[in-house]
């Protein structure tokens, strides 16, 4: 079967500072990545469209599904690894001398990207996948996720070390042949030629 994972759009900053988790939505930006990944997906054959539980993901999703009449499937194991954070930030918003964000620059970064450790997000991601691939044989899928989700995936099928090593931009697609032998292919990563002028490098 193959795998087409989606990173969702830009989405919008959410500070709530107390306690709830952040769950932005998409912005303007992110919506029209969305609508661009749509177009350039509904013509790849998607037999079934997967996303995570969160807003940004399901929000990506969304176009795709209701091009194609299809109804997406929400999956809470494939959530991004700091779902537990008040704060969400994009990456291209971060500051030192932002008080929202100084704290993602000091210490170990990794205490901030994983909410619940890098082993115990790793087994959720390969769990998460492994269901996926279980339950859609033979067929393409268009899984709307995560940056580090995807990298999790990807970093249980090349063994590289650091999960921090592959950036995925907003709606990058990343593509992958699972074979029910278990034989994993990575065909490709990060592709964003159908939003390489909404993206901020």
């Amino acid at each position: 079967m193959d795998l087409y994972i989606i990173r969702h759009g830009r989405p919008e900053r959410q500070v709530l500072g107390d306690g709830t988790a952040a769950d932005p939505g998409l912005s303007d930006t992110g919506r029209e990545q969305a609508r661009r990944t749509a177009e350039y997906l509904r013509s790849e054959g998607i037999d079934h469209i997967v996303s995570s539980t969160m807003r940004r993901a399901i929000e990506t999703a969304a176009p795709l599904a209701e091009a194609l009449g299809h109804t997406v499937e929400e999956l809470d194991d494939i959530k991004e690894s700091d779902h537990k954070n008040s704060v969400y930030i994009p990456a291209e918003e971060m500051s030192p001398d932002d008080p929202d964000a100084a704290h993602f620059f000091e210490g170990n970064i990794h205490d901030h990207v994983f909410s619940d450790g890098l082993d115990a997000f790793t087994e959720r991601v390969s769990r998460g996948f492994q269901h996926i691939i279980d339950t859609n044989k033979s067929k393409r899928v268009a899984v709307f996720c995560h940056g580090m989700t995807t990298s999790a995936f990807l970093r249980t099928i090349l063994r590289f070390e650091d999960p921090l090593m592959i950036t995925v931009d907003y709606c990058g697609i990343s593509r992958v042949q699972a074979s029910s032998t278990g034989v994993r292919s990575v065909r490709s990563i990060n592709e964003t030629h159908h939003v390489r002028d909404l993206i901020e490098w």
